[in-house]
């Protein structure tokens, strides 16, 4: 988790980065530290994220055209860690072509949000929207 969050990238970096980390060499069974590089989690990160750019691809296809139109003009929010990554926006902007932006809060604004839904129940069920 810290390699991901501290030099984890979905893009090449403009300076490759790295930091040394200390586990157990499944050979030796010894304690040993090793330097690891952007640019090789990056390579261990591709297939995962060619996977959420698929995602998003194919969810916006089956995306109603009115709510497409609406994503097309204001954007994408991004939430959650995976939104930390570095780059993943820009990813997902070259893949889609839609603008993209992480959202204030990303780890907790979903909680924050569905905890603020759930106080509002009968405004949502009339279809109406929550100002806050």
């Amino acid at each position: 988790m810290e390699l991901k969050m501290t030099i984890g990238c979905a893009v090449p970096r403009e300076d490759d980065i790295s930091i040394k980390i200390t586990g157990r060499n499944l050979i030796t069974g010894l304690p040993t530290t090793i330097e690891v590089t952007s640019l090789e989690i990056l390579d261990a990160l591709k297939e995962s994220i060619e996977q959420i750019l698929v995602a998003t691809r194919t969810v916006l296809e089956k995306t109603p055209p009115e709510l497409a139109s609406d994503i097309s003009e204001t954007g994408i929010v991004m939430t959650g860690g995976g939104a930390l990554l570095y780059g993943i926006g820009e990813s997902i902007k070259m893949s889609t072509g839609i603008d993209v932006c992480i959202a204030e809060e990303p780890l907790s604004c979903v909680a924050k949000g569905t905890g603020i839904a759930l106080t509002e129940l009968d405004i949502l069920e009339t279809g109406g929207s929550i100002k806050r």
